[in-house]
């Protein structure tokens, strides 16, 4: 049902433009001229008070006086009118709205409550709507043929599902594009997205085969965990680009934990974006660079790369571009090397770059990039050529052009270091590979297509389902909310995180110097003496930590001195008791955390941990819940992971383990959605068995919606979903 009142927006075989105008520079009028210049395949009313003709068309004074059928009403009328205009499309039976109007929740809260009711008028008449406040919608495909916008240039066919969040932007968009030879399938503003977002048109292009890959610019994510459901899906079956706006700073979480001082909105995005299979974009250049690759190139079957250039220092630089970017420069077989020894000069190279060097003439080109492709240990080939001895760069692209043409099963890229008349020429033709000016450039385009291949080769993740004791972590939280602290002790932490499974270490509680000795007894030296407290969180800054404790006689002499100093800070009313614990012996120190997005969620961190955590910031962020793929990337994407390799000796850390741990505190903020803040820092390496164990934790809830949730203990019932 969705996609048949969807087409009626992006395929429709009638469309009234309500508040078309004759008065020139209008938007009224500009759409207008788009559909006719554009020639819409279907039949178009204008609706204006006045009536007459308008473009070549009959107009009409009312929406109910249109003889026949209408798909598709594009509002164009002042907002004031809109509400009235949505009743009268509903009589005459129209179902697909495109809103250009401005002056909805864009301009405060008066205009947001008009907006309410704009969207539930549709919801109610069974409407799709896109906008209010839009640039419009179109379709290239010959049989729709539809410029339903006010942008300035009329679109060129091509392969690309555009949504833009800014209708601005998607005008210069529409203008750059046609100048950068790249086409479009299908575009739509959406503006304030009361009804149709992003989430909405990804989900309409899944099986749409006239859209090969979708290109989104976007501010915000109204629904991050949909949009990761459905991302994670159709980024298996085509590529999903997408320029994020909104990465300042400003953004960031003002938590106290490590990881939510770490934390930040666009962090979330990144996370978000990764684990749905999204490649993003920082600038609006590459995303239309890496676009041309993917709309002129097949996916590669591996990350090989050969390189074929007429002048060593770029092929040197091109070189160093693709070793950077992690793919591999291929080796080429002896087979290859000698038959291009049977036509190259003897001062060419015909190792991976293969110089043709600078006198190489337009018969050298065609013949090295023919015998390359047939080579199997290549699967990506970057041909780069600069103007020597009056070869022209038209007839060297075309010449290539030609190979490809016969030989379209690998990526092909172009990289022509001439003029921009060259590049102004090809955005003219008709293009079957990616031209660039730069080497790097050409790079990162072949990165992005190996992205795509090595996400859609990739098996799809699984979220685990530990056996835990989901009744204590309850009952610990109860006790904490009860007692006003929205803050767990370091026992009661360590409590939780033992409840889910997360090896901690040996420790005991005491009260007085007689319980400290005996735990300090049976546990065994050295050990690690902490106090934990209901009113002081950072324990290091008060002298709350004493590590190395090797003998009876320092335990008492430290526990007595702890008092003491608690005593002189005024901090000894809120002492709960010290842990005693089994004192780990590691030089490794990770961290794990949880930090909560205000608009994404729970995220998860990894990395470096210690005293590091804040200053190297080595640490790597997803959304929970987790897949195993997940934690697994996660791990190894950090630069302390080879530190957790074994490095110098040190035994290697237990990977899969530590894996386990993220994965148990992914369950554990999913069971219990109210924790706000959660450290484990350090997550200490055993020098002895590789384990990661918890020595520390720190646990925040969010005080209103834990005691909502902890009611009627229905938190602490039911398995993972």
């Amino acid at each position: 049902m969705q996609d048949e009142v969807l087409n009626k927006i992006m395929k429709p075989k009638s469309i009234a433009v309500i508040g078309a105008s004759t008065k020139p520079k209008t938007i009224g009028s500009e759409i207008m001229q788009r559909l006719r210049d554009y020639k819409f395949s279907g039949n178009i009313y204008p609706v204006n008070p006045k009536g007459g003709i308008i473009e070549g068309f009959q107009a009409y004074t009312n929406i109910e006086e249109v003889p026949g059928d209408v798909d598709l009403a594009v509002i164009v009328v002042n907002a004031k009118f809109v509400l009235d205009t949505i009743d009268q499309c509903h009589r005459k039976g129209i179902k697909g709205l495109v809103i250009i109007t401005a002056g909805f929740k864009e301009t405060g809260k008066e205009g947001a409550e008009v907006e309410k009711q704009l969207l539930a008028k549709v919801k109610e008449y069974g409407m799709r709507c896109v906008g209010p406040n839009c640039l419009g919608v179109l379709n290239t495909h010959p049989d729709v043929t539809m410029d339903a916008t006010f942008a300035e240039s009329l679109p060129i066919r091509g392969d690309i599902g555009f949504v833009s969040q800014s209708g601005a932007l998607g005008g210069g968009i529409l203008n750059i594009l046609k100048d950068l030879n790249l086409g479009f399938a299908q575009f739509v503003s959406i503006g304030n997205q009361a009804d149709i977002n992003a989430e909405t048109m990804l989900e309409y292009w899944e099986n749409d085969d006239d859209v090969k890959q979708i290109l989104l610019y976007m501010e915000s994510i109204q629904n991050p965990a949909n949009f990761r459901k459905l991302a994670s899906r159709i980024t298996k079956k085509k590529p999903i680009l997408a320029l994020k706006a909104g990465r300042s700073a400003a953004g960031a979480s003002a938590a106290s934990s490590h990881t939510g001082s770490l934390a930040g909105a666009d962090k979330a995005a990144a996370a978000l974006l990764k684990q749905s299979g999204v490649i993003r974009e920082f600038s609006l250049k590459n995303l239309f660079a890496n676009a041309k690759a993917f709309s002129n190139c097949p996916i590669p079957k591996g990350n090989r790369v050969a390189i074929i250039t007429n002048s060593g220092g770029p092929g040197i630089m091109a070189t160093d571009a693709i070793c950077e970017s992690g793919m591999q420069m291929a080796k080429i077989t002896d087979e290859t090397k000698e038959k291009l020894r049977s036509f190259l000069p003897s001062a060419a190279s015909v190792k991976n770059p293969i110089d043709m060097i600078a006198s190489a003439p337009i018969e050298h080109y065609q013949q090295t990039l023919e015998t390359v492709i047939k080579d199997e240990n290549v699967d990506m080939i970057v041909v780069i050529y600069l103007p020597f001895l009056g070869l022209k760069d038209i007839d060297v692209a075309e010449a290539i052009m030609k190979i490809k043409a016969q030989n379209p099963e690998k990526p092909i890229v172009g990289v022509f270091m001439t003029t921009s008349d060259f590049f102004t020429k090809i955005s003219n033709m008709e293009v079957n590979m990616p031209f660039y000016m730069y080497a790097e450039e050409a790079a990162e385009a072949l990165t992005r297509l190996d992205e795509q291949r090595q996400w859609m080769e990739k098996p799809l993740g699984k979220v685990p389902c530990y056996d835990v004791d989901k009744n204590k972590v309850c009952d610990i939280i109860k006790k904490s909310i009860s007692e006003g602290r929205d803050q767990l002790t370091t026992l009661e932490s360590i409590d939780v995180l033992q409840a889910y499974g997360i090896r901690a270490c040996k420790y005991g509680l005491a009260t007085n110097i007689d319980e400290v000795v005996n735990l300090g007894n049976s546990i065994g030296y050295p050990v690690v003496m902490k106090m934990t407290s209901k009113t002081t969180s950072h324990k290091t800054d008060v002298g709350g930590v004493v590590v190395n404790i090797r003998s009876e006689e320092q335990l008492r002499n430290e526990y007595n001195a702890l008092l003491k100093r608690l005593e002189e800070k005024g901090l000894l009313e809120g002492l709960e008791g010290v842990i005693i614990q089994e004192m780990v012996k590691g030089n490794r120190e990770m961290v794990c955390g949880i930090a909560t997005d205000p608009q994404y969620g729970p995220m998860m961190m990894f990395g470096l941990g210690g005293v590091f955590v804040e200053a190297l910031k080595d640490v790597t962020f997803r959304i929970a819940p987790l897949t195993d793929t997940d934690a697994q990337e996660m791990v190894k994407s950090v630069k302390a992971y080879k530190l957790l390799q074994g490095a110098r000796g040190t035994t290697p850390a237990q990977i899969s383990q530590i894996e386990e741990t993220l994965l148990r505190l992914s369950q554990l903020v999913n069971d219990f959605k109210f924790i706000d803040e959660l450290d484990i820092n350090p997550l200490l390496i055993s020098e002895k068995t590789g384990e990661g164990i918890a020595v520390d934790g720190r646990i925040k809830v969010r005080m209103n919606e834990a005691q909502e949730a902890l009611k009627d203990c229905l938190t602490c019932a039911g398995a993972c979903k």
